[in-house]
């Protein structure tokens, strides 16, 4: 577990690394691609060995140093990281693998039981989840694998219109919308199921050719009809110059600000 940039959250947690989503505007696969590798006969190297999916039982190495995505993006279960969070006694907000969909079709079922029961075993953090495969929880939920509880809440990411979808309806459960990067309209209103319990706002960052730079007019639609529903909005940084004013910071977890 670590620090993190990510103003919603903070540290970041990944047992799990990589992604096959395959997304152009990625920030995570633009880290790997400056820190991905590991050291193999005195050369780097991000060659897998494995004839499935990679778990390690110890860190490899790039370098002197521990090698973080030592198979650059390709799906990869770091075990020996299972550990991490009991040894943090400070309660915090952790984003559990910010570098992977954990939830992506090719994650093996046994890594999801086994991420979660690390998280239950460290009850004073707050954990958070994010997947452009939400309906993944839904079956998770009917094999009871998903955990239940204020600590955990569940995402779903979010860039258009076509991505959305108001129909979380699992009983009990803390879900949220991470809308970033946006790139079109999104109506958070449409469709007949549970309204999120949280909208988070973001643009597009770096400079990747493509990239597309919000209509304010599309934040403002988002963020009436999360005021409409008393639904708490968190913009990052990367909204600045798209919205006039002071931006959002709110959490659905703190008391609302008089």
């Amino acid at each position: 577990m670590k620090k993190t940039k990510i103003e919603w959250c903070d540290s970041t947690w990944n047992p799990v690394t990589g992604c096959l989503h395959g997304c152009s505007y990625c920030y995570a696969k633009e880290i790997v691609n400056r820190f991905g590798g590991y050291t193999s006969a005195g050369s780097k190297t991000t060659f897998n060995p494995y004839t499935r999916p990679a778990e390690l039982h110890h860190p490899m190495l790039l370098g002197d140093r521990k090698a973080p995505y030592p198979f650059g993006f390709h799906p990869t279960f770091h075990r020996y990281r299972l550990t991490e969070l009991q040894k943090w006694n400070e309660p915090k907000t952790v984003f559990v693998c910010s570098m992977a969909d954990l939830f992506g079709d090719w994650v093996p079922l046994s890594w999801i039981k086994d991420v979660m029961d690390a998280c239950c075993v460290a009850p004073q953090h707050r954990y958070l989840f994010l997947t452009k495969n939400p309906k993944r929880y839904l079956q998770l939920e009917k094999l009871a694998i998903l955990p239940h509880g204020d600590q955990f809440w569940y995402g779903s990411t979010v860039t258009t219109e076509d991505d959305y979808a108001a129909w979380f309806d699992i009983n009990g459960l803390h879900w949220f919308v991470s809308i970033e990067p946006l790139h079109g309209r999104v109506d958070i209103t449409r469709g007949t199921g549970t309204m999120p319990e949280w909208v988070i706002i973001g643009a597009e960052t770096g400079n990747r050719n493509g990239k597309v730079s919000p209509d304010p007019e599309w934040i403002r639609e988002i963020v009436s009809g999360c005021k409409a529903f008393d639904v708490p909005v968190f913009m990052k940084d990367s909204v600045h110059s798209y919205w006039a004013g002071s931006l959002l910071t709110e959490f659905p977890w703190e008391e609302p600000r008089g």
